[in-house]
């Protein structure tokens, strides 16, 4: 699946924490990933669909390094990820293996892979940022991903940072971290998120012009219909 280039533009003006209270309306309290920090500062908001990867414990007779030359590994995976897509790694929240280091994030980069965002680490942090692939992890570590994980495949059902994410589920990620938006759900979000951006801009202008919160944030009638106004 691919989103059209107007769903693109509607979710880049739509911070995550915008998409969070949307979805919390729906019921949805569990879609940021927990650990996805951007690796770095100033990293651009983005949007795309997830392509999932996964991790299982390291077990010694299959997380070798000849694994990598396995048809099941992350390098054959990544020939299979789609111009645009956010890869969307489960790594268990490990820490000290690091997941994708700079060649494979390279080559990510050739293929026109969006972003990698994963609740574990990446290695080879400097080559990595020097692919200038935008990451979102819980940091980096030397070791690689045989010295604690086993990869097992792709596009399946996962779990990153607590959150159950499926294949062409959206994914936005800016500064707070990455957030899922159900793919069912996408057409709410981009029919309220921009709202609601609208909205609280202009309740961050009245408290900037000496406004009490009470009444304001959450509005009262008589601020809604003042905001209403606004909108005439």
């Amino acid at each position: 699946m691919s989103l059209s280039p107007e769903a693109i533009a509607t979710l880049s003006g739509v911070s995550t924490a915008t998409i969070t209270t949307v979805l919390l309306k729906k019921g949805l309290r569990n879609v940021w990933m927990r650990g996805t920090k951007p690796l770095r500062p100033g990293q651009p908001r983005l949007v795309g669909p997830a392509f999932t990867l996964r991790f299982v414990p390291a077990r010694e007779d299959l997380a070798t390094p000849e694994s990598w030359s396995s048809p099941i590994s992350t390098r054959t995976a990544i020939e299979a990820m789609p111009k645009g897509c956010i890869a969307v790694v489960d790594a268990m929240g490990v820490s000290d293996a690091g997941i994708f280091g700079d060649i494979l994030c390279a080559r990510m980069v050739k293929r026109g892979v969006a972003a990698l965002i994963t609740d574990g680490v990446v290695r080879d942090v400097e080559g990595v940022l020097g692919t200038n692939l935008p990451v979102w992890c819980d940091g980096f570590a030397a070791p690689p991903s045989v010295a604690g994980l086993t990869f097992v495949g792709w596009g399946e059902p996962i779990g990153c940072g607590g959150v159950a994410v499926f294949p062409n589920d959206i994914v936005v990620a800016d500064q707070d971290g990455a957030v899922l938006i159900p793919h069912a759900l996408l057409d709410h979000v981009l029919a309220e998120g921009p709202e609601q951006e609208r909205m609280e801009a202009w309740i961050v202008n009245e408290v900037n012009n000496g406004a009490a919160l009470p009444g304001l944030y959450p509005m009262n009638a008589e601020t809604k219909a003042r905001y209403a106004a606004t909108k005439t």
